[in-house]
């Protein structure tokens, strides 16, 4: 199947979230001839390193430059385009009660004014398709809730010549979707593939960790957003990994993001998952593809 001519637009809060969520998607479409541009709102430079290997004063005291080139690298490695929006990281704050955010980061930054770099982006892009997060930012990070918040109002605001005036010809983009990346039907599949071919499951402990999330968010009155739409990903499986790897201050390649292997992925669970929340076009649920109805429907 040939996607020459379509476009879809990743938008993320931090380098290396755009390799941890929808990257062997973006890799296959890349592939079959879409463009695709991945908008990173901030340069991840408050962010902990999380790879005891690179946890060094010199890469400490060089994240922000360090965690640039780690994104070129990932970029490089699945394809796509990539643009920074120009926002200071927020950092994740901690203890009880938590410490106010940064002044000036991207978290406290109005509405508006974090949405307008965005708004351009999807003017100049032109994509027919936007990937984020749903509005509790697939995790709690402040990054990841105002991303939500920028990308529904870039996919809304970008169509409307009245609406930031001065970033660009309008443009309206057809279908939002919403990651739905990490959830426990996935994981209860690679657990029990795991066990069928006799061998030792990371995933007790995983449930565990998932369950007080559960608990956690259903306290807040958060829900699970519905899969509507899953894209068959699995021969791409093994190019994510190579973008999450160039993220070295992120990602420890002796973690569990790396516990089950590609081949038990592929027979469990090959597809990433995605929920629709905005279609302008018509399209039947569920899917298979996130240009479904838009090929039908434009003129490329």
């Amino acid at each position: 199947m040939s996607f020459q001519g379509l476009r879809l637009m990743a938008v993320h809060a931090h380098p290396d979230d755009e390799s941890s969520k929808g990257a062997a998607t973006m890799a296959r479409y890349v592939r079959e001839g879409a463009e695709v541009l991945v908008a990173t709102m901030t340069g991840g430079e408050r962010g902990d390193i999380l790879n005891p290997a690179m946890d060094r004063p010199e890469v400490r005291a060089d994240l922000a430059a360090i965690r640039r080139r780690e994104m070129d690298a990932a970029r490089e490695i699945l394809g796509v385009e990539q643009a920074f929006m120009g926002f200071a990281d927020s950092g994740l704050p901690e203890g009880d009660p938590k410490p106010p955010l940064p002044e000036g980061c991207f978290a406290t930054t109005p509405l508006e004014v974090a949405a307008k770099p965005l708004v351009a982006a999807v003017r100049e892009f032109r994509p027919h398709v936007i990937l984020t997060y749903d509005e509790n930012g697939g995790y709690p990070h402040p990054d990841h809730v105002m991303t939500h918040k920028v990308a529904v109002e870039a996919f809304e605001a970008a169509a409307d010549p009245d609406r930031y005036p001065g970033t660009g010809e309008p443009w309206q983009t057809l279908k939002l979707y919403y990651f739905v990346s990490f959830h426990q039907e996935k994981f209860a599949a690679l657990h029990e593939e795991m066990l069928r071919r006799d061998m030792d499951s990371p995933y007790v402990k995983i449930f565990e960790e998932r369950q007080e999330r559960i608990r956690k968010r259903a306290e807040l009155g958060l829900k699970d957003y519905e899969i509507t739409t899953r894209v068959d990903a699995a021969d791409y499986f093994e190019i994510r990994d190579k973008a999450l790897l160039a993220h070295a201050t992120q990602i420890d390649p002796n973690s569990s993001w790396f516990a089950c292997p590609i081949d038990v992925q592929r027979a469990a669970w090959p597809t990433e998952d995605y929920h629709l929340a905005r279609s302008l076009v018509d399209t039947e649920l569920p899917e298979d593809d996130l240009f479904a109805g838009v090929r039908e429907s434009v003129t490329l």
